[in-house]
């Protein structure tokens, strides 16, 4: 693999944990994308709700398909840039292995009622609590002992973190940026999930075409381009390949103005990359406008629908009432998090337990409990 002089070389990773041999014909990262891919944690994305639950089709996306887009468009990305795509893909791959059931609306209610007791939920920290101590698949050590750089990436790639506020995280090295294949991975999951949400929207029939050419510019302006050469074939091959070019557009743009962003800063090392006063990936301001543009139509027609909020609502206030039982009631849970329960925090053991369950788990659980879980999902 011929890689630019700022990419991320595994033979200059920063290592595991626990030091483990080399392996013949695999490099770290390749093992760790493997690592990931078998862990029970990724396995549980099928059954964990993206945007559209399986009652209305199981066509639609789910978490685990939506990460698989990711990989993909980052694999591409990470290539064209001369970066390392191993690392990338492991990195798209972990991505949202610490997602509670039922989407972003279930993150912020496990972080809501963690707040009661002066803590938080956040899906990316508890993505490296799965792969750090979570996952029990090797005789060694616990976890997946991952590199230093995918667990660094799990947790830097969205954001940058205070080494005040969070020092429980000192060794990834807060006050540095990560390298480049962990900057792109927010970029290129937010031009997964935007033209999937567009997607599925459009095939579960809450997203007129009319709407969308009125209201988001970027795609009025790619299907306007295919109905000049395409005006009599069927109107969802249209959608479906101005759809494509959106895509395109963005990944294209993603890669120019990082390429852009890479050689206007001088670097030419990871460490570099790292002392850079900013993140160097990106769009540019016009892609990073339009794509604003799908973001913002995407809350306010498919996001807020009602036939999405009702359902949505409903699975939430069961994962609420779950979280509250088993606080009072921890024998309930499976013996391993009772056990836990009796030396950790109890808010702490609840909800890993119920992050780690798949929607309709949780769900059944709750019929079990309360009788009305069949009720919450129809």
């Amino acid at each position: 693999m011929n890689l630019a002089p700022y990419a991320m070389h595994a033979e200059n990773s920063r290592g595991r944990r626990h030091p483990e041999p080399q392996h013949p014909y695999r490099s770290d990262y390749a093992r760790d994308r493997d690592r990931i891919i078998h862990s029970r944690a990724f396995r549980r994305l099928e059954a964990k709700t993206q945007v559209f639950s399986t009652r209305y089709s199981d066509h639609f996306r789910n978490r685990l398909t939506h990460t698989l887009e990711v990989a993909q468009i980052a694999r591409t990305v990470a290539g064209a840039l001369e970066l390392n795509t191993e690392l990338a893909e492991a990195l798209a791959l972990a991505h949202d292995v610490g997602h509670p059931p039922f989407g972003h609306a279930g993150e912020k209610k496990l972080d809501e009622l963690m707040r009661a007791f002066g803590a938080s939920f956040d899906h990316n920290l508890h993505a490296l609590h799965i792969v750090e101590q979570f996952e029990q698949r090797y005789l060694d050590f616990p976890g997946l002992n991952l590199t230093f750089e995918v667990r660094e990436g799990i947790v830097k790639h969205s954001r940058d973190f205070s080494p005040a506020q969070f020092p429980q995280l000192a060794e990834y090295a807060l006050a540095e940026r990560p390298p480049l294949e962990a900057q792109l991975m927010d970029w290129v999951d937010e031009i997964a999930y935007n033209i999937a949400d567009l997607d599925d929207a459009r095939e579960a029939g809450l997203l007129p075409l009319e709407e969308l050419l009125r209201e988001a510019p970027v795609f009025r302006e790619m299907y306007a381009a295919v109905e000049a050469t395409h005006r009599e074939a069927r109107e969802k091959l249209k959608f479906n390949e101005a759809l494509k070019r959106v895509l395109d557009l963005l990944a294209t743009d993603l890669i120019e103005a990082t390429r852009r962003g890479i050689a206007d800063s001088g670097a030419a090392s990871v460490e570099d990359i790292r002392r850079a006063p900013k993140r160097l990936a990106g769009f540019s301001e016009t892609a990073a406008a339009r794509n604003a543009e799908l973001k913002r139509f995407l809350t306010t027609r498919v996001y807020n629908h009602p036939a999405i909020t009702k359902d949505r609502d409903r699975s939430v206030r069961c994962l609420e009432e779950l979280f509250l039982y088993y606080l009072d009631n921890p024998e309930a849970m499976p013996p391993f998090y009772t056990e836990l329960s009796a030396h950790e925090p109890r808010y702490v053991v609840v909800c890993d337990y119920i992050a780690g369950m798949t929607d309709l788990f949780l769900l059944r659980r709750h019929h079990d409990l309360f009788g009305s879980a069949r009720r919450a999902a129809t």
